[in-house]
């Protein structure tokens, strides 16, 4: 009697560690493909958030915001401050390289393509102060803010 294994025996084996090795690879590619799309989010909503973070301090200093009931929802007029005019602006908004500029400079990142941006200032009443209201997407991230502008 001869022992050992025949040819079929041999190409169920491999043919079963072939399989286990495709189903683990594909696990580890889903894996990684989640960490990544995770990471890319991660890296919008922070670019997001730091926009939002200059906004809201450069208008909660300003002196006003002219005109505030602003015609054009992309681009949000004010003096500074020291009584300097500048703007905030929603620069190729809808493309692929649309962003958030503080006059001329770039406020988000290239990760960061904007899709929607709103830049709306409302007239206050007798009871409430002015506000600007903030809405910004990209990709899956979107962020709104009300900014209360100060009055003087």
């Amino acid at each position: 009697m001869n022992k050992g294994m025949s040819l079929i025996e041999i190409l169920m084996t491999m043919t079963i560690f072939a399989l286990l090795g495709m189903i683990v690879t594909s696990a580890i590619a889903l894996s990684m493909k989640g960490t990544k799309k995770g990471e890319s989010t991660i890296k919008v909503r922070e670019s997001l958030d730091y926009a939002l973070a200059i906004i809201e301090r450069q208008l909660r200093n300003a002196e006003k915001v002219e005109p505030c009931s602003n015609p054009d929802p992309h681009v949000l007029n004010y003096l500074d401050r020291d009584g300097a005019a500048t703007s905030f602006s929603c620069v190729g908004v809808g493309g692929a390289d649309g962003y958030l500029a503080s006059g001329s400079a770039r406020l988000t990142t290239t990760d960061a393509a904007i899709s929607v941006c709103s830049l709306v200032c409302q007239t206050g009443t007798y009871s409430t102060p002015p506000q600007v209201q903030v809405d910004l997407t990209s990709g899956s991230v979107t962020l709104t803010t009300k900014i209360d502008l100060r009055t003087y």
